[in-house]
């Protein structure tokens, strides 16, 4: 900037040295200094259209920072607004005490904690993202300056979100005192319905427990492991390495066959079937309604690096997700120079290979969507106090994620899993199917241990809603996560 200050002080002082008659040499200096002005009021337009967004734009994320002392001075005069379910149930409401003062009152107590979150301490979930607007007044404004002439606090403005009470209880019911996470969400809109994290804490207690929650290492009850969990995938990552197969193969897998002996070896490389058991001859189906190990090593042994490594990239993998709130990033290191070992064990969700159950779940949400996902939110309306709406979060396309046909051809195989193969604990339903696949992922050197994991949706022949539970060191996805989420389908569907 100081450059081009000195550049029009030496035009200026240049154009007083000269004799002022018409010529060339005046219009051209007179031309350069119309041309900086010109560049001085496009950057000063520039500066202003930079401040606006700023302040309007980046403002909420500014004052959400948690170590902005604005936040206090709007304590100080506004009282924090609700947050509310999507049937209006109050998840979190300011309260006053015999004192005069306000507290924070969460009437669900542990039920709805990690996704609604906390106030105080550096805040959490919903708490946290809309930190701001439940800070912020736009009620009617007489009342406003009225309560402001009388010295009362005005009533920040309500957050409703898009979470299901009936859902998020049998989640939480379900899950019982396992650890691990439930998750699900409407795969037509992307509204989030219940998050559910374990082990958990009562956000009623946070002021008074703090430095113990904080401390728990063994357990973190603060982690949200709906988002910011990673685990290996086990088998339900065997969707992904069928997807891979069917993009190479062009949708045709009807040639393929294998015998199983409940284990395979390929260059050196060993991979056995869960509990070592012998599937006998599956075709390609069977290898996946079965979850057959050894045969999706031999999948993957014929698969193209690069090509797997494009495909989980459009999946997500070792990328930002879409989403509005904190979480872990999906890592495969897969790759053209990839080792043999490394690619089976990839292809059968062991490994390097990490996930988060919600990333899990946009993965399924996009199957059941014929491909394409849409983007996960979790506020859907903001009101004043008066009732008016503030704003809403609309419905929004993410993009295609998998090419139709694959992702009929995954939903087919998916329903086989619930019918025919590892899922069947949740095949009776009432008026609804569901469709997934299960798994059991090893996580240390005793390989007796594993997560259990369950991804799927269900609806008729259209399907509504997608779910993915995780349940550490729960064994059998099949026996244990599965279950769990057809108590969160029931919830939806009854």
């Amino acid at each position: 900037m100081m450059k081009l200050f000195d550049k029009i002080r030496t035009k200026l002082n240049t154009y007083d040295k000269q004799k002022i008659r018409p010529g060339r040499r005046h219009i051209d200096s007179n031309r350069e200094i119309g041309a900086i002005a010109y560049l001085f009021i496009g950057l000063f337009l520039v500066m202003l259209v930079y401040l606006g967004y700023f302040t309007q734009v980046k403002s909420k994320n500014i004052i959400n920072n948690t170590y902005n002392k604005r936040q206090a001075l709007l304590e100080s005069r506004i009282i924090r607004g609700d947050i509310l379910s999507r049937e209006g149930n109050v998840l979190a409401t300011t309260m006053s005490d015999n004192d005069g003062g306000y507290y924070r009152s969460y009437p669900y107590r542990n039920t709805f904690a990690h996704i609604v979150g906390y106030s105080t301490h550096g805040v959490l979930g919903v708490e946290s993202m809309e930190n701001y607007t439940l800070l912020s007044c736009d009620g009617n404004i007489a009342n406003r300056i009225r309560n402001d002439l009388a010295g009362r606090k005005n009533h920040g403005d309500n957050v409703y979100t898009t979470l299901n009470t009936a859902m998020q209880e049998a989640a939480y019911d379900a899950m019982d005192d396992r650890r691990g996470a439930v998750v699900a969400m409407d795969v037509k809109t992307g509204e989030i319905l219940c998050v559910v994290s374990k082990p958990d804490f009562d956000p009623n207690e946070v002021m008074g427990r703090w430095d113990v929650l904080n401390a728990d290492t063994e357990n973190s009850p603060l982690l949200n492991r709906a988002f910011l969990g990673s685990y290996p995938p086990g088998s339900t990552f065997k969707i992904v390495t069928a997807l891979e197969y069917l993009k190479e193969h062009n949708g045709n897998v009807h040639d393929y066959g294998f015998e199983c002996k409940g284990s395979f070896e390929y260059k050196g490389s060993i991979i056995n079937c869960y509990n070592e058991t012998s599937h006998g001859w599956v075709n390609f189906d069977d290898s996946f309604a079965k979850s057959c190990n050894s045969s999706f090593a031999n999948i993957s042994s014929m698969l193209d690096k690069k090509k797997f490594s494009d495909t989980l990239s459009e999946l997500m993998f070792n990328r930002q997700l879409p989403l509005p709130f904190k979480y872990s990033m999906a890592f495969s290191d897969i790759g053209k120079d990839s080792s043999t070992d490394d690619l089976l064990q990839t292809g059968i969700g062991q490994g390097r290979t990490l996930i988060s159950p919600i990333h899990m779940l946009m993965i399924t949400s996009a199957i059941a969507n014929d491909g394409i996902l849409m983007r996960p939110y979790v506020v859907s309306e903001i009101q004043n106090t008066d009732g008016g709406t503030i704003s809403t979060n609309s419905v929004r396309e993410y993009g295609r994620l998998i090419d139709s046909g694959y992702s009929e051809s995954l939903r087919k195989m998916m329903r086989e899993v619930v019918v025919n193969g590892t899922a069947q604990r949740v095949l009776d339903t009432n008026g609804y199917k569901i469709s997934g696949k299960t798994g059991s992922a090893e996580y240390s050197s005793n390989k007796s241990l594993s997560h259990a994991w369950f991804t799927g949706f269900a609806g008729n022949d259209d399907p509504e809603i997608a779910v993915t539970v995780i349940v550490e060191g729960g064994g059998s996805g099949g026996a244990v996560a599965a279950p769990i989420a057809k108590r969160v389908f029931d919830a939806y569907f009854e």
